[in-house]
């Protein structure tokens, strides 16, 4: 006969080990949840090795000891995950949509050396502030962990660096054969009967959109703040470009750029790469790219020290865990982008039309004061 069990009278009478074996199987969302529900729970998520299991479990790049050393350094697991799981949503794009007619005119505040960027030295903000915590799953399994210690060919006060677009590649991390990263049939892709087939049916495309996941981290030592500015899943891409056997998968976000450049807002992108080896059976596609870059709404690359100022400003601007709204923010700046340019191009066609027209008028003037 089976012993009955004695019911709990209050949440007192459980130990404080089982508390926190409970709480360390949870993820974080709901181990931020079940914070709230009474006060041992808030006590004891509060232990740093909780969120730091929940940190390496969605980020494994923070399992490396130089990584745990520096999320300790800017104020723990907790306060890390609190400010990379949440996405960047820029909320400045709807204000910009109803006030894009007064981008068309260069503000005659910003003179040229201010808008292309004069580094001064004086600057506070370095590349060798940031660090780049990359990782990137394909249906759940990670298939890259990357950590990028300060900005490549950005030591010093390069003026290069400053005065150039700004771009950050990682491609150069994975040359050699043991850092080779490859997807194939065994981690659940369609085989690729011929391009032709996948050219119409575009399955590998389709999964690749579906099951690829990228998180860029962007942490700043020197005002201990971290953001992520992917946007966990693809926003886009291009299929069989810039060569058939290629396919480009854009992720990224909308960051503010107030009182840095005129447009105020800029899109960071994220672009990922693969190449297919092997087709058939053996099926196979190589990693050949990850970068990062940002463009402003004319579709201009920013430079580096601009960059640096707007990825500073992104660390601290608004976040949501709503995912629906992170994406349309995006598609929000993608359309404004779309209609700014189309507007561009009615007045370059109607000043067109005016030269034509007053060209005209000139030929039939002059004629007419000759005869």
């Amino acid at each position: 006969m089976a012993m009955p069990i004695p019911p709990v009278e209050s949440m007192t009478t459980l130990s404080t080990d089982l508390f926190y074996d409970i709480l360390r199987r949870l993820d974080g969302p709901t181990l931020a949840t079940a914070a709230c529900a009474c006060a041992s729970f808030c006590s004891i998520s509060k232990e740093q090795q909780l969120w730091e299991n929940v940190c390496s479990s969605m980020w494994p790049s923070t399992s490396r000891e130089d990584v745990k050393l520096l999320i300790l350094s800017i104020g723990g697991f907790q306060k890390f995950y609190a400010d990379c799981f949440p996405l960047i949503v820029n909320k400045e794009v709807n204000e910009y949509q109803w006030n894009w007619n007064d981008y068309r005119e260069y503000p005659e505040e910003w003179t040229e050396a201010e808008y292309y960027g004069d580094m001064d030295e004086s600057e506070s903000m370095l590349p060798s502030d940031f660090v780049s915590i990359v990782d990137i799953r394909y249906k759940d399994k990670t298939i890259c962990s990357k950590v990028l210690w300060g900005i490549p060919d950005a030591n010093g006060f390069n003026a290069w660096f400053y005065s150039c677009p700004f771009r950050i590649d990682l491609a150069g991390l994975f040359d050699n054969d043991e850092e080779k990263i490859t997807l194939s049939v065994s981690d659940g892709l369609p085989p690729i009967i011929s391009m032709e087939t996948e050219r119409k049916d575009g399955k590998v495309w389709q999964e690749l959109c579906d099951g690829l996941r990228l998180s860029w981290i962007v942490v700043n030592r020197k005002v201990k703040q971290a953001a992520n500015l992917a946007s966990w899943s693809p926003l886009g891409g291009q299929r069989h470009w810039p060569t058939d056997n290629d396919f480009v998968i854009r992720f990224g976000s909308v960051l503010p750029a107030k009182d840095i450049l005129p447009c105020q807002v800029v899109e960071c992108i994220l672009l990922m790469k693969f190449r297919v080896e092997e087709v058939g059976a053996q099926t196979t596609l190589k990693f050949a790219e990850l970068s990062m870059q940002l463009e402003d709404m004319d579709g201009a690359h920013v430079n580096g020290r601009n960059s640096l100022l707007i990825l500073k400003e992104a660390l601290s601007c608004n976040r949501s865990k709503n995912y629906s709204e992170v994406l349309e923010s995006c598609h929000l700046y993608s359309k404004v982008q779309s209609e700014l340019k189309e507007e561009k191009l009615r007045s370059e066609n109607r000043l067109d039309t005016l030269c034509i027209l007053s060209g005209i008028a000139a030929f039939i003037t002059f004629w007419y004061c000759i005869l």
